[in-house]
């Protein structure tokens, strides 16, 4: 009889190892699901897990079953209804064990998987493989951010940073150190005590005069002898002393010492556009206002040095704080060069070009005075793009490339470092997002 007992900590059907194997494998459609799920929402409810729901093929965990052969005893249920020979109705539609519906010649499919994804898993999805393109500038001024390397060593720390190495050389060195005036005092006494046997020798009566006695043997000499015994005395004092000096004492320890040291990040700064003029209705801010609370939560999610410049424009342009910038209400005429003129003085004045990575995202629906549209082109060109790591612009909600699209497609042209995207509903948000900030590798790939 086999017996399989299941110690997994999160049980059957929850384990967070197969969850995450389970995420890697179906990466695509969780994905997929991720921008569907994200499309539907309120602005206000952007950054929270989500149920998603994908067709299940074969997403089973693995478990353990019995298999064929071997002995084995069953024990089937009996029943109070059918006896032998009686022959079963066939279920009607809809009922248990039924399909329900109307009958089909054609179509197959497969039941929803849903499952949850926490905040942090859904964030995640939603941010792969995005990053703010040449980030390359750093600063070592005004860095918070450090880590931990290797200086030195010190006396005293935890048993984890115990340099064995460094501790068995200072052990030696003090063992050293201790024991040579011991050897030299052992070293005068030996000579001391070859002396007296050398003498006592010498002093003892030759039977033959002709034998030479410098090529024989000491005679030996009793060591509690008067003129050995105190010399042996000493001597083994002197080694006693020897041997009380420990192999490893509380003074030899050394531990890895870590100091920090300022990390250099790069710094970087994102101006964020947005166009509230009076052609901007409620439905174009509304996409505006999604393209941007993304963009906030990817960078504040990936990057610790991050600044946020918010600018809102209609005839004129300002700078406002992130409540400002999502939920003021001013409205007006259509100037954006007003919006790039600030961006470029606030650049100039707080991020200049050598120290700072500078980004801009504009969101507009292409709606701009006639006679304004030449000013922003050459605003793009000669002022801002040279200055700028990326600048992105993206068009919502308008049918038909209006006159700052073709503008800007102009200067697209002989600019690298400008990209362009157009939203016309919410689902448009995410797709167009992810395309802007992809990892300069998968777009090559």
């Amino acid at each position: 009889m086999s017996e399989i007992i299941d110690r997994r900590i999160n049980g059957r059907g929850k384990s967070a190892g197969n969850q995450q194997r389970f995420l890697k494998r179906y990466k695509n459609e969780v994905r997929e699901a991720v921008a569907r799920a994200i499309a539907q929402r309120k602005i206000a409810d952007t950054d929270r897990g989500e149920q998603i729901t994908i067709p299940a093929r074969g997403l089973k965990e693995p478990s353990f079953t019995l298999g064929s052969g071997g002995r084995q005893e069953r024990v089937l249920p009996g029943n109070e209804q059918f006896g032998t020979g009686d022959r079963l109705e066939r279920p009607r539609a809809g009922s248990a064990g039924g399909g329900s519906g109307s009958a089909s010649d054609s179509g197959e499919g497969e039941d929803a998987f849903t499952f949850a994804l926490s905040r942090e898993a859904f964030l995640e999805f939603f941010f792969e493989e995005m990053a703010l393109p040449d980030l390359i500038k750093t600063q070592l001024a005004r860095i918070p951010q450090s880590r931990l390397r290797r200086g030195g060593y010190r006396s005293d720390g935890t048993p984890a940073n115990l340099s064995m190495t460094r501790t068995m050389r200072e052990s030696l060195a003090r063992r050293i150190a201790l024991g040579t005036p011991h050897r030299q005092q052992l070293a005068q006494i030996d000579e001391q005590i070859a002396r007296v046997r050398h003498q006592a020798s010498a002093s003892m009566p030759v039977d033959n005069p002709e034998r030479d006695t410098s090529t024989e043997h000491t005679v030996p000499v009793p060591e509690d002898s008067p003129e050995l015994a105190p010399l042996m005395a000493e001597r083994a004092r002197i080694l006693a002393r020897m041997t009380r000096v420990p192999f490893i004492d509380e003074f030899d320890l050394r531990y890895n010492n870590r100091v920090p040291q300022p990390q250099p990040i790069a710094q970087a700064v994102m101006f964020c556009l947005m166009d509230v003029s009076g052609s901007m209705d409620e439905h174009r801010k509304d996409l505006a206002k999604r393209f941007f609370i993304l963009l906030h939560l990817f960078l504040t999610r990936h990057y610790e040095r991050i600044e946020l410049v918010f600018i809102r424009h209609h005839s004129v342009a300002a700078e406002v704080d992130e409540e400002g910038f999502f939920h003021s209400r001013e409205s007006g005429g259509t100037v954006v060069s007003s919006a790039l003129e600030l961006t470029l003085d606030i650049m100039k004045e707080r991020y200049p070009t050598e120290l700072w990575n500078s980004y801009v995202a504009q969101a507009s629906d292409g709606d701009n005075w006639d006679s304004d549209c030449p000013r922003c082109h050459a605003l793009l060109l000669q002022e801002l793009l040279p200055r700028v790591q990326y600048y992105c612009y993206v068009e919502v909600d308008a049918k038909h490339p209006q006159a700052l699209w073709e503008h800007f497609e102009s200067a697209r042209a002989v600019s690298r470092n400008l990209a362009m995207g157009r939203i016309l509903n919410q689902a448009d948000v995410y797709p167009v997002l992810r395309e802007l900030f992809l990892r300069e590798e998968l777009k090559s790939a």
